[in-house]
C-alpha cells in the first residue's frame, strides 16, 4: 500500500452534532455549510442576513490559510471549496490534494492527511480537486472523499484517521468492480466530492476530454455502503446488452465507447432518496462517427433511487453529442409555485445556455420542451441528430449561435474585421455542428456557447425562499474543425476545437517580443469576436420561467480600454469572460470575477474583486478587492454569531490559499 502520512495538531473536543436533513427548499441549516453546494440540492442558499446592504461595505478579512508543504509546483488554480461543520472546515487542498481540518473561526490547521498515490496520482487525467463530502450518524463524523488517482477513502472526522471498517484500512480501490477491465493507470480519476445519500456514498468518475481512440474508460456511476465500502451497486450511464437505452449505440458502440461519467458534482433529494446525475459526453467530444445514436445517457440528467441505483427518470439533453456540451454542474432542487401549482422542481444549467427545469419527482418538464428539427452533419461517417430539445421556457441565459448581428461592432471598422474573420468559418445556429478542415476552403465551424459554455462547473445559486436562479456564464465562441485521416487503419476522422486566445507553441527565435494590443482572442486585432456582455449573471425566478435582470460580471479589460483601435470610443461595462462563482444569501448574491486561467487565458479574463449584488435588481452594492483571483466557489457559514464568507483564490503570480472575509 502507499505511503500515508497523517498530522494532528489537536484533537477535537465534544461530540459532533446529530444528523442534520432538510428539505431541499430551506437551504443551508444550522449556520453550516454541509455538502460542496450548501445543501443536498446544491442551492448554494444560506438563510443570513448579517451581512447585508448595511455592513457588506465594512467586509474585511478575518484569516487567510495556506498549504504548509505545497509541493514543488505550487497550486495556483485552486478549485476546492470547503465543508462546515461544527465549526471546522473540511478541505482539499494544493498540488499534494491533502485533506485538512481547519478551525473555522481563526483558520488555524487541526489535522493534515495526505495518501501518496505515486504514479497513479501523477498520471491522474485531471489535476483539479473540488473538495469532499461528510456523513454522521449523530456520534460519528466521517470525511469521505476520491483522490485525483481514483482511490475512494473514509477518514474519521475528528482525527483524521483513516477508518478501518472501511475498505482495506480506509480505502477502496475505484479502479476495481467497474463491470469492465481495470483501466489503465491516468485514464480515470475525478475531480469533484461524492454525495451521500443516507447511508449511500455514490461516486462519479472524470476521464480524458480528448481520447486518443475511440475506446475509453466509461464513467459508471458506483453506490457503496458508508460503513463498509462494499459496492451495493451500479448504473451503466452507457447500457449494457438487455438494458434500457442499450439501442440507442448502434453497431455495438457500447461495447468500446467511453467516457459518460458524472464529473460534475452531484445533488439529492434526502425526503425522496433520489440522486441526481449530471452526465457528460461519449468519447470522443467533437466526434461521434464511432458511436452511431442518440448515445443514452451521455449529455443527461439521470435520477436513480440512491438505495438500489435503479433509473426513475431521464431527460437527454443533446442527442449524439459532438459540441463537448457535457452536463458540467450539479442541479438546484427547489420548492417553487408555478400558476397556482406546488412543484418540487430542479433546475440543471447547461453549456449550450439554457436552465433545463423539471419536477425533480416525476421527471416532467415543468414548461414543453419541443424537438425542433436542426442542422444535419456533412462530415464524412458523421451521423447527428435531426432533432435536438429545445425549452420554451425560461430564454436562453447567454447567446446561442452566430450571426453577423452577434459581431463586436464598438467601431465600423472593427465590425468589417470581424465579419471577415467569421467568413472562414461556418456560422449558424444553436446545434450546428462541427465542419470539415478545408472543406469549401473554411477552417471549420463556429461554435457559440463553445465547449466552455454557456455555464460550466461554477454552476449556479438558487434562492430557496422565492425561486429565483442566479446564473454566471460567458460569451465565448469557439471554432471546430473535423480533419480527415488518409490511413484506412485510422479512425475517419479527428476532432479537434480552438480556444480563442490559444496560441501554437513558438519554436526558434525566442527573443522577448511586444505583446500585440488586444486580449489574444480571435476577434478583430485580438479582440473579442463578438459583442458584450463577455461575462454576465442572469437573474431566473422559476415561479414564471422569466428573466428577472442580467448584468455584466466584471469591469471592461484593460486590453479592451486601451486598445488603440478604440481610442474615444465609449465602451460600455463588459464583463470578464470567465467564469466567476456565486452563492446567495437571505440579503445579497455575492459573486467573483473567476480565476483568469481557464476560460479565456490571458488579460480579458479574471480578476480580484467580489461584489455584492442586490438579489432583485442586480445592481452592484459593493465590492471588495481580494489577495488574488477567486478560483473556487465562495461558501458561507455562522459561527458565535459572526457570518463568514470563504473562497479559494489564487493565480499565476499567487500561490493558492483560502481566504475568510467578515465584517467587524
Amino acid at each position: 500500500m502507499s505511503a500515508v502520512r497523517l498530522r494532528v495538531v489537536a484533537l477535537f473536543t465534544g461530540l459532533l452534532c446529530g444528523a442534520v436533513v432538510a428539505s431541499a427548499q430551506t437551504g443551508t441549516v444550522d449556520g453550516e455549510w454541509r455538502f460542496y453546494n450548501g445543501d443536498a440540492g446544491s442551492t448554494r442558499y444560506a438563510p443570513f442576513d448579517q451581512i447585508n446592504k448595511d455592513t457588506v461595505q465594512d467586509l474585511t478579512i478575518a484569516w487567510r490559510w495556506t498549504p504548509e508543504d505545497p509541493g514543488p509546483r505550487p497550486e495556483t488554480n485552486y478549485q476546492a471549496t470547503p465543508l462546515m461543520v461544527d465549526g471546522v472546515l473540511y478541505v482539499t487542498s494544493g498540488a499534494q490534494r491533502d485533506v485538512v481540518a481547519i478551525d473555522a473561526e481563526t483558520g488555524e490547521t487541526r489535522w493534515v492527511w495526505r495518501y501518496n498515490e505515486g504514479a497513479r496520482g501523477e498520471a491522474a487525467p485531471r489535476k483539479n480537486h473540488r473538495g469532499v463530502a461528510y456523513w454522521t450518524n449523530g456520534t460519528e463524523g466521517r470525511i469521505v472523499y476520491i483522490t485525483p488517482g481514483y482511490n475512494l477513502i473514509s477518514l474519521d472526522a475528528q482525527t483524521g484517521l483513516p477508518d478501518p471498517q472501511f475498505g482495506l484500512e480506509g480505502i477502496v480501490d475505484l479502479y476495481d468492480d467497474l463491470d469492465r477491465p481495470r483501466p489503465r493507470t491516468g485514464s480515470i480519476g475525478s475531480t469533484s466530492p461524492p454525495i451521500i445519500v443516507k447511508d449511500v456514498i455514490v461516486v462519479g468518475s472524470a476521464q480524458s476530454a480528448f481520447a486518443p481512440t475511440k475506446e475509453n474508460p466509461t464513467g459508471f456511476v458506483r453506490g457503496y455502503d458508508v460503513r463498509t465500502g462494499e459496492r451495493r451497486w451500479i448504473f451503466h450511464t452507457i447500457p449494457v446488452a438487455g438494458e434500457f437505452g442499450n439501442d440507442t449505440w448502434e453497431d455495438d458502440s457500447w461495447t468500446y465507447t467511453g467516457n459518460t461519467g458524472v464529473w460534475a458534482p452531484m445533488s439529492a433529494d434526502l425526503e425522496l432518496g433520489y440522486v441526481y446525475l449530471p452526465i457528460e459526453t461519449a468519447t470522443n467530444d467533437t466526434y461521434g462517427g464511432d458511436r452511431p445514436g442518440d448515445n443514452l445517457f451521455a449529455e443527461s440528467l439521470v435520477c436513480l433511487d440512491a438505495a438500489t441505483g435503479e433509473r426513475v427518470w431521464h431527460f437527454q439533453f443533446v442527442h449524439h453529442g459532438v459540441w463537448d456540451w457535457d452536463t458540467p454542474n450539479a442541479p438546484m432542487l427547489l420548492d417553487i409555485t408555478v400558476d397556482g401549482r406546488p412543484i418540487k422542481a430542479i433546475a440543471q444549467a447547461t453549456k449550450q445556455a439554457w436552465l433545463y427545469v423539471f419536477d425533480r419527482v416525476t421527471g416532467e418538464p415543468v414548461w414543453p420542451i419541443e424537438e425542433r428539427p436542426v442542422p444535419r452533419t456533412d462530415v464524412p461517417g458523421e451521423q447527428t441528430s435531426p432533432t435536438q430539445p429545445f425549452p420554451t421556457k425560461p430564454a436562453a441565459f447567454d447567446r446561442q449561435g452566430m450571426t453577423h448581428d452577434d459581431l463586436i461592432d464598438f467601431t465600423p471598422a472593427l465590425k468589417a474585421e470581424a465579419v471577415e474573420i467569421v467568413s472562414q468559418y461556418r456560422i449558424g445556429p444553436i446545434f450546428t455542428p462541427p465542419s470539415v478542415r478545408g472543406a469549401n476552403g473554411l477552417r471549420g465551424t463556429l461554435i457559440l456557447p463553445g465547449l466552455i459554455g454557456g455555464a460550466n462547473w461554477q454552476g449556479a445559486a438558487a434562492d430557496a425562499e422565492t425561486g429565483i436562479v442566479y446564473v454566471p456564464s460567458i460569451t465565448n465562441p469557439m471554432a471546430y474543425g473535423v480533419t480527415l485521416r488518409d490511413s484506412a487503419a485510422a479512425p475517419a476522422a479527428r476532432q479537434g476545437g480552438r480556444r480563442p486566445g490559444g496560441g501554437a507553441a513558438r519554436g526558434g527565435d525566442q527573443r522577448p517580443r511586444t505583446p500585440p494590443p488586444g486580449c489574444g482572442m480571435m476577434g478583430p486585432q485580438g479582440l473579442p469576436l463578438t459583442k458584450p456582455p463577455y461575462g454576465r449573471i442572469t437573474a431566473i425566478d422559476l415561479n414564471t420561467g422569466d428573466h428577472i435582470w442580467m448584468v455584466a460580471n466584471g469591469e471592461t479589460p484593460d486590453c479592451i480600454t486601451d486598445h488603440p483601435a478604440l481610442a474615444g470610443v465609449e465602451i460600455p461595462m463588459t464583463g470578464r469572460p470567465e467564469r466567476g462563482g456565486v452563492i446567495v444569501t437571505k440579503a445579497l448574491v455575492f459573486a467573483g470575477e473567476g480565476s483568469g486561467l481557464f476560460a479565456v487565458p490571458g488579460r480579458a479574463s479574471g480578476g480580484p474583486m467580489f461584489r455584492a449584488y442586490d438579489k432583485l435588481t442586480g445592481v452592484v452594492v459593493s465590492e471588495f478587492e481580494l489577495p488574488a483571483h477567486q478560483t473556487g466557489i465562495p461558501m458561507t457559514y455562522m459561527l458565535n454569531g459572526k457570518q463568514y464568507i470563504v473562497m479559494a483564490v489564487g493565480n499565476r503570480d499567487h500561490p493558492a490559499e483560502l481566504v475568510a472575509l467578515t465584517v467587524e
